[in-house]
């Protein structure tokens, strides 16, 4: 059979060997040195974008640790429009006492001027980042006047938070004493 007979009716395509000058044909119609290519492709943009993710998923967790921190320091200040947008509307609060809020219960109990809060800053805290979702885990400690009496609690968190309309938000929230 002739070659351009081949390539006429498109059944194969030939690859002209360079090494032996003469005409290759494998058996999966010359997809063999195509098919490598491809992998060889595949294997360096793959390489390429690898560091781009560890990099896209470092700044999603210095975000979420900013925003950790905001929420502290809004919680402190009594600042309810900095806690709104922190907040997701549909956020589930779970306290340490195992009481569930709604975002509005949760506003409404924060005062404007919580001076009985004089310090409430996170201790420990990672983030993991799953797509369009991130976990945050970690302790604070509150430190405040209770009814005259001064207290220290420190509490481990675990914080879901969701990537809606271009933003971070909480969507989910609860708070365990550390007892030792």
């Amino acid at each position: 059979m002739r070659y351009d007979s081949l390539l006429a009716r498109g059944a194969n395509r030939l690859i002209r060997c360079k090494k032996k000058k003469t005409d290759y044909h494998s058996a999966y119609g010359g997809c063999t040195v195509r098919f490598s290519g491809f992998w060889i492709a595949l294997v360096c943009a793959t390489a390429l974008f690898a560091p781009a993710q560890e990099d896209a998923e470092r700044a999603v967790q210095s975000k979420i640790i900013a925003l950790e921190k905001a929420w502290n320091q809004a919680y402190k200040s009594g600042d309810h429009r900095a806690l709104d947008r922190i907040l997701d509307d549909q956020v589930v609060l779970i306290n340490d006492d195992g009481t569930v809020q709604t975002k509005g219960e949760f506003l409404a109990s924060v005062k404007k001027s919580n001076a009985q809060e004089q310090q409430v800053a996170p201790e420990s805290m990672s983030v993991h980042v799953f797509g369009n979702t991130a976990i945050s885990t970690g302790v604070f400690r509150a430190k405040g006047v209770d009814g005259g009496k001064p207290y220290v609690r420190r509490e481990r968190f675990v914080d879901t938070w969701v990537y809606k309309g271009g933003n971070w938000v909480c969507v989910a929230t609860n708070a365990t004493p550390v007892l030792r």
